[in-house]
């Protein structure tokens, strides 16, 4: 994931609005306590969807993938006074972390955590979101997409994360003779089908391991 080199990540980062006290101790006990935390948001990325959600005043959002709560808390940082996040992931031994560092944060109780499988669970959601962000397991983001399309209101956004998945989308980011990856091949589709959908209009961010934004005509 790390694109830039580290003294020049060190600078943006140091040119960024710092983390929150909450999100601070959320991002250090997931490195100290959580297995794969690179799988967090982080700083940077972090204040970037933070950002996008106070510019938005989003009323509904919805988050595939919840992993430790971090981004939860900072897309909550900016729903309208009546909003409320929707966050969505079947690892119920995370469930506990995440509600008391959200508990912690001023936001946390906005947090609407619903325990099971996406694909189940989208369906049944009767709700118009403003904000959509994927970040969960790669087979599924072209599935997960469809599901959610029809929800978002049109001038809505939907976000997907790691769609660089650590450079191996290009091939010089791929080991030499290795076969493209299940995975890598789900976020090559992704990309591809966003790419040729014309209800969307779409950019790539390099912001980390690849940010996908996806705004609903």
């Amino acid at each position: 994931m790390d694109f830039l080199p580290s003294d020049l990540q060190a600078y943006v980062e140091a040119h960024t609005t710092p983390e929150s006290e909450p999100l601070a101790l959320l991002n250090r006990n997931t490195h100290a306590r959580v297995l794969r935390p690179r799988m967090l948001s982080g700083h940077l990325q972090g204040r970037f969807l933070a950002l996008l959600s106070r510019m938005m005043r989003p009323r509904r959002v919805l988050e595939i993938g919840t992993y430790t709560g971090y981004s939860a808390l900072c897309l909550a940082e900016g729903l309208a006074e009546d909003g409320r996040l929707i966050t969505l992931d079947n690892n119920e031994e995370l469930e506990d972390f995440a509600r008391s560092h959200w508990a912690q944060s001023p936001v946390g109780d906005r947090i609407d955590f619903r325990l099971g499988h996406a694909p189940d669970l989208i369906p049944a959601l009767d709700e118009v979101f403003d904000l959509v962000f994927i970040d969960a397991d790669k087979k599924n983001y072209s599935l997960y997409f469809d599901l959610v399309l029809d929800k978002v209101r049109p001038g809505g956004l939907i976000l997907a994360d790691n769609v660089l998945w650590s450079g191996k989308v290009v091939e010089s980011g791929r080991p030499a003779g290795r076969k493209i990856d299940k995975d890598t091949q789900a976020v090559l589709d992704f990309n591809r089908k966003i790419q040729e959908d014309p209800r969307v209009e779409n950019v790539l961010l390099p912001v980390r391991d690849g940010l996908m934004m996806i705004y609903k005509q």
